[in-house]
């Protein structure tokens, strides 16, 4: 364990005793705890442990929301909407991934009354992922999956993605389309939850982000937007209330078009 900044060694059992009481805190929420590239998986980043684990050794970036908890969509905004609070450049890339295939994002237990739609990104990073400016990556829509089925309404939520995965064990395949070009890309993934949503601002959102590799054949380089303007507190997707079903209403997925290969 590293030493504490006033140079005394930390106390090893102090210590473990704080992971515990920090995991056990933060349980009510998830992060992304591997990724699945062909036949190589990836530990994702644990924030719960980050202050005593900064460096580990992941493609997913690094980030400090340590309680785990969500960007509100009162902060669209503010620069930690890209990748989670004060996220910063993974040190690491993935091995070569191909246009075309497939990746698998496996979540820790996710809460089950934090319904609401998954959503990828990509964007081009341009040259070194590890040197990118996250405020300047020009995102575009790769994946999304919004609600499934409706509920019954008067209080009681359908099926919405998050609840796919639920039954899925945490895990989401995302498809990485074969007409995009060669090069270095951040993958964005997230979880939105919508069981607040009903007031503005205050739809919870859950972004992480991971190096890539793409090789392949593609052409495509896809018009992006910075992150900080992807979305918009009073959009439809992000103010929205998921308990009023009986009224069959049909929602619409946040932020830019889906992109879609051409024919």
């Amino acid at each position: 364990m590293a030493n504490s900044r006033s140079g005394q060694h930390r106390n090893p059992l102090r210590t473990l005793a704080g992971l515990v009481l920090a995991t056990r805190t933060v349980a009510g929420h998830g992060w992304i705890s591997s990724i699945a590239i062909k036949d190589e998986t990836f530990v994702g980043f644990n924030p719960t442990i980050a202050p005593w684990v900064p460096d580990q050794g992941t493609i997913a970036w690094p980030s400090w929301n340590t309680d785990t908890g969500p960007v509100y969509s009162s902060a669209v905004s503010h620069p930690d909407i890209i990748c989670s609070v004060n996220a910063t450049n993974a040190a690491k890339t993935s091995t070569n991934v191909a246009a075309g295939s497939d990746i698998t994002l496996t979540w820790t237990k996710w809460p089950d009354s934090h319904h609401g739609p998954i959503l990828t990104y990509l964007a081009p990073c341009h040259g070194d992922c590890h040197a990118a400016n996250k405020t300047e990556l020009e995102w575009f829509k790769i994946d999304e999956t919004g609600q499934i089925k409706l509920g019954a309404g008067n209080g009681t939520a359908g099926y919405w993605a998050a609840d796919q995965l639920i039954a899925q064990n945490g895990d989401w395949t995302v498809h990485i389309p074969s007409s995009i070009k060669k090069g270095n890309y951040v993958l964005r993934h997230e979880i939105i939850a919508l069981h607040s949503a009903y007031n503005v601002g205050a739809a919870q959102l859950y972004p992480q982000c991971v190096n890539l590799a793409i090789t392949g054949d593609g052409t495509e380089s896809p018009v992006g937007v910075v992150g900080q303007k992807l979305y918009s507190a009073t959009e439809a997707g992000l103010h929205y209330n998921i308990y009023n079903d009986e009224l069959a209403p049909k929602y619409t997925m946040p932020g830019p078009a889906l992109y879609t290969a051409p024919i």
